[in-house]
């Protein structure tokens, strides 16, 4: 799979409806997020179970500003909708693998409003 481009419309819903997405925050401008965004294509295309997208912050102010993104590129990563992991910087392509492992091992606790409710 290769990445998905997200917008204020689509970003809450797919990180929703999705186990783990990975969101790579970036602009063309950006010398470190070029040089990034070919390992994040590959583990894209290595990881199909688990969706890769980018937000151009030059295209999509309004969601950078309310994500507080300040430096470019920062990527985080939700698990079952909830933020688990936020960086800047980009990563190397081993040290990308070991956050895709850790992000799926990782457990995420059921809300206790739903326990509640139950």
């Amino acid at each position: 799979m290769t990445t998905v481009t997200l917008t204020a419309a689509t970003f809450e819903p797919t990180v929703h409806e999705n186990q783990v997405v990975l969101v790579d925050f970036w602009a063309s401008w950006c010398g470190p997020c070029r040089m990034f965004a070919p390992i994040f294509e590959a583990a894209a295309k290595a990881h199909p179970e688990i969706v890769f997208a980018k937000v151009d912050t030059e295209a999509e102010r309004e969601l950078a500003t309310a994500a507080q993104i300040t430096s470019i590129p920062t990527l985080m990563a939700f698990k079952d909708g909830h933020l688990i992991f936020r960086q800047p910087g980009a990563l190397p392509a081993p040290a990308l693998e070991q956050l895709i492992e850790a992000v799926q091992a990782f457990e995420v606790e059921a809300d206790e409003s739903a326990t509640r409710a139950s």
